[in-house]
């Protein structure tokens, strides 16, 4: 199996890059439906998220002190060691969610409606922001699952908020490697968070079964959007790329506390820049999209 796919990082001419924005745009059609513009939704993901909410999963064993998630999933305030671990990777998580969010929120008003798109790129974008919205409902149900109902979607300070608000309006050859690397490294997270639900969650299976499948429900539209935005990259751009994860990664991560208390950050790095579509799970790849040059 691991000598059918290449690395990431692998050499491609313009050609190959323009020829694959044309089936990915077809594969994201057909995996998340026709695009909801009013609603940043997309119809398929629509009824995926409608049928884990109809068949709901609740904890049977909810958070011993639900208070200290919520004192803490917003901004750090207790000392992280004398919090459980579901509290911390459930911290975690949002943490990570919060700034997809934010990210999107700003950059959705700086990309074209659907309609007056120009040409199929535009249209891509317009889709995987679609597409992100619709991680945060799944996020969202994540949260649910654990009885907590009173997340928010709160904004970041003032400084990250302008940062992600203006980050859409620079030029392509300046964002186009920063917004790749920064999709590897949210596969390369939910492969991790992914690794530890048997063990954080053992005395709860169903919601458990039920986290992991929302989480994969992101994990194949990330999966197709890493190789997405590793298309807009050429020869310079897949080297400089390389040079950016260990210190994209760690300083990312360095903004979310509870991290160091769950996971290796020094093994994201290593399994980012290693990063193999072979070692996603079980009928994963099968689902989602893979460039043609990382193809063997």
């Amino acid at each position: 199996m691991a000598s059918t796919f290449r690395s990431i990082f692998s050499p491609s001419t313009a050609a190959e890059r323009d020829l694959n924005f044309e089936t990915y745009f077809e594969f994201s059609k057909r995996l998340s439906g026709e695009l909801i513009e009013a609603d940043k939704d997309l119809t398929i993901k629509r009824a995926r998220l409608k049928y884990f909410q109809d068949h709901a999963v609740r904890s049977r064993r909810p958070l011993a002190d639900p208070e200290s998630f919520y004192r803490n999933y917003v901004k750090l305030v207790d000392d992280p060691e004398r919090l459980d671990r579901k509290t911390l990777l459930l911290c975690c998580i949002y943490k990570f969610a919060r700034h997809e969010f934010v990210g999107i929120s700003g950059a959705w008003d700086a990309v074209r409606p659907i309609a007056k798109a120009r040409n199929t790129i535009e249209k891509i974008t317009r889709y995987h922001l679609a597409e992100e919205f619709c991680h945060v409902r799944f996020f969202h149900e994540m949260f649910r699952t654990m009885a907590l109902d009173r997340v928010e979607w709160k904004p970041l300070g003032p400084f990250m908020s302008a940062v992600y608000r203006l980050f859409p309006h620079f030029p392509d050859a300046i964002i186009d490697t920063p917004a790749f690397v920064t999709e590897l490294m949210g596969i390369v997270f939910y492969c991790h968070v992914d690794d530890v639900l048997d063990d954080i969650f053992a005395d709860e299976p169903e919601a458990r079964d039920r986290i992991r499948d929302l989480l994969h429900e992101i994990m194949v539209d990330e999966l197709a959007h890493v190789g997405q935005r590793r298309n807009f990259i050429g020869p310079a751009g897949i080297r400089f790329a390389r040079l950016l994860v260990g210190p994209l990664f760690r300083s990312f991560f360095r903004d979310i506390p509870e991290t160091k208390y769950i996971f290796n950050v020094d093994q994201m790095v290593a399994d980012g820049l290693a990063f193999e579509y072979a070692g996603m799970p079980a009928g994963m790849i099968e689902k989602s999209w893979v460039p043609s040059y990382c193809q063997a």
